[in-house]
């Protein structure tokens, strides 16, 4: 017999404990619960090494928020973590995915969320499921991911195609603006995302720090912001990363 290796990663330990309790029932399922994201990274780790990858992740759409309070809607899955890592459920499943692309992870919610729930799927997610949801329905989930499908509750899916859509177009509009830049303006923006003030940039890039600031207001204004945040936040949409410092180094 083929046995599905799940993860349940839940901060509440109760509801983490009865779930795998349950799963641990069928014949076929092998499970394991971690606690936090840091410490479900942590055992993904430690089974790789041993030859027993995880198939599935049974993530907590609000994982974390009982000690560093619930993400905003908005927030993208790349926004930073907490000091000990990952910690929310939707950067969790963007860090499993780019660490170990083959693990599906499916994000359990209390509430229905089409904005959270299309970041969970943008982040990689291949589900996403009421944690009141049946056993049944879990397992056909769970088995589902596995042959490559997605999830969604039916009353979710128009919502979320709908916030898909609108994700994808202002990807499309920000994409557009950082086109208009310079070379010369795009290597100061990925200075930018990387986090470097004006007298840094100057000194990468071997130019003057006047000429830092010429630049830095040229890109802000052909972005179309008002402040170095809301240029990063556009970069970032726009799929643009930080200047690789360690390069310059």
């Amino acid at each position: 017999m083929v046995r599905i290796r799940v993860l349940v990663v839940d901060d509440h330990r109760i509801f983490a404990e009865s779930l795998a309790a349950a799963l641990a029932a069928e014949p076929d399922v092998d499970v394991s619960a971690a606690g936090s994201g840091p410490a479900a990274l942590r055992c993904m780790d430690r089974a790789a090494a041993e030859g027993r990858r995880f198939d599935v992740l049974l993530v907590d759409a609000d994982l974390g928020a009982a000690l560093h309070g619930p993400r905003p809607a908005t927030a993208a899955p790349d926004t930073a973590p907490g000091q000990d890592g990952l910690v929310d459920g939707i950067s969790l499943v963007a860090g499993v995915r780019s660490g170990q692309p083959t693990v599906r992870t499916v994000v359990l919610a209390e509430k229905d969320d089409p904005r959270r729930a299309a970041l969970a799927l943008q982040a990689g997610a291949s589900g996403w499921v009421a944690k009141d949801c049946s056993l049944s329905r879990l397992l056909t989930v769970i088995r589902g991911v596995l042959r490559d499908e997605t999830h969604l509750p039916p009353a979710l899916l128009t919502s979320v195609l709908r916030e898909l859509t609108a994700a994808r177009k202002h990807r499309t509009d920000s994409e557009r603006l950082v086109e208009s830049l310079t070379p010369r303006e795009r290597e100061v923006l990925r200075c930018m995302v990387a986090g470097l003030g004006r007298k840094a940039v100057a000194e990468r890039l071997f130019l003057s720090p006047h000429t830092v600031r010429t630049h830095m207001q040229n890109v802000l204004g052909k972005l179309g912001v008002h402040s170095t945040l809301a240029a990063v936040a556009l970069a970032r949409r726009a799929g643009v990363g930080p200047a690789d410092l360690e390069a310059a180094s």
